[in-house]
């Protein structure tokens, strides 16, 4: 059964991350691969400069590991592995300046954003030469309605690919929040892939896997951050397997955590500026203004996990129809 290729694409992943963390996590200790803790966060995040970051490395080891098993003869799985992992790769650039050379900024926007850019607009022109490409989108809520945006497809894609990379890094920024909350869309997107286009169960599995293990180490107080590297990635992921489900409009409900978080700094930005120098929220992305109302981190947490869980399952009756 196909069902089977993802239980078993879970099951390898989460074996490899618990392996590779234990092993990895000193090393980049070693290397002093530790993370910079702004002056301007919360105050209880101080404590947190230093621990080891870049532990994305793990993740991508990981889902790599577990997805190769059943990529061949799948060409949809490759493309979603390919730009997950090149998003990855942008992530990992991000933190090699920021931490090794000591670079705080990092890439610079335009860099990033270009590097963006272009990995989607690649994913977009070799997912055009396969036989599942389609510019249609499933309706939420519609199950007999679809939406064609025909011509004017892949510059959605390429939207989705930036708006869901930047979604999940934003959200990386307590303990364990990004991993769990992709973990809980990656799981959707398991039933997702089993009603819809089976080719995805396995890579989809694959970052249930990945995630869970490396929760481990990463639910708080965290053994290890994932970076740039990680955040950026699971972004690709999560924007490539929608865009491959015919499913982007579904990421407003299920990634509803990446649309807050965005939102939120949208908001912080254009209120600070049309105001001269007020705030809307306490800090922004909004984890932090739970945090600065005197909501524990792990309590933030769990409300985010909770929310997500929710979402998607709303989801899945916006699949199936009410």
């Amino acid at each position: 059964m196909v069902i089977n290729e993802a239980i078993y694409a879970v099951l390898i992943a989460f074996v490899a991350n618990i392996v590779l963390c234990p092993i990895m996590i000193p090393s980049l200790v070693k290397l002093k691969f530790g993370q910079y803790i702004r002056g301007d966060g919360p105050a209880a995040h101080q404590s947190k400069s230093g621990t080891p970051t870049m532990g994305g490395i793990m993740i991508i080891v990981s889902f790599l590991l577990a997805a190769a098993i059943f990529l061949p003869g799948n060409p949809q799985g490759i493309a979603i592995v390919g730009v997950t992992v090149a998003f990855g790769l942008i992530g990992f650039a991000d933190d090699f300046l920021k931490i090794v050379k000591k670079q705080n900024l990092g890439l610079r926007a335009w860099q990033k954003f270009s590097a963006q850019i272009a990995v989607s607009v690649a994913f977009v022109l070799v997912w055009r030469m396969m036989p599942g490409y389609s510019t249609e989108m499933l309706v939420p809520f519609m199950p007999d309605m679809t939406l064609d945006l025909g011509v004017f497809f892949p510059a959605f894609a390429v939207m989705i690919f930036l708006s869901c990379s930047n979604g999940a890094n934003l959200t990386d920024g307590l303990d364990g929040l990004a991993a769990g909350v992709t973990a809980v869309i990656a799981v959707f997107f398991v039933f997702a892939a089993w009603m819809i286009n089976p080719d995805i169960l396995p890579v989809a599995g694959a970052a249930v896997g990945a995630l869970l293990g490396f929760l481990l180490f990463n639910s708080h107080p965290a053994r290890v951050f994932m970076g740039d590297t990680g955040s950026l990635a699971l972004g690709g992921f999560v924007a490539a397997t929608a865009l491959m489900l015919g499913m982007p409009l579904f990421l407003l409900i299920v990634a509803i955590i990446y649309v807050v978080e965005a939102g939120s700094v949208i908001i912080q930005v254009v209120y600070f500026k049309a105001t001269r120098g007020k705030r809307f929220f306490k800090m922004a992305p909004i984890h932090h203004a739970f945090e600065l109302s005197g909501w524990p981190e792990t309590k933030v947490v769990a409300f985010f996990y909770v929310v997500t869980t929710l979402a998607c399952l709303v989801g899945y009756l916006a699949i199936v129809g009410i």
